[in-house]
């Protein structure tokens, strides 16, 4: 044996399973995270809470035409008649209220 194969070590065959084992982990690792959030987010539910709105009615207004709305849509405020929608709000003072079934 000489002094250079006494002396220095040898170098180490390089193996594969310590990689192999910490690739393999993350993967499952990740399908696993993947699996748990799909199912989380499948479960929940988000649902509209029910709104009375009233009955039908129809609203004839002096100039002849008509509003078909709900009664709990409609308000007064300072003797005037007001339609409440989603976005906008409108003027119905002098029209008459008249309950009908339209579709």
């Amino acid at each position: 044996m000489t002094r250079i194969e006494l002396y220095h070590d040898k170098p180490k065959p390089f193996s594969w399973k310590g990689p192999f084992f910490f690739i393999l982990t993350c993967i499952i690792l990740t399908v696993g995270l993947l699996l748990f959030r799909h199912y989380y987010q499948s479960t929940i539910k988000i649902e509209a809470p029910a709104e009375n709105l009233g009955s039908k009615v129809v609203i004839h207004l002096p100039n002849g035409q008509e509003v078909f709305t709900y009664e709990n849509l409609i308000f007064e405020k300072d003797g005037k008649t007001y339609y409440k929608g989603e976005r906008n709000t409108i003027d119905l003072t002098g029209g008459s209220v008249t309950y009908e079934n339209w579709e």
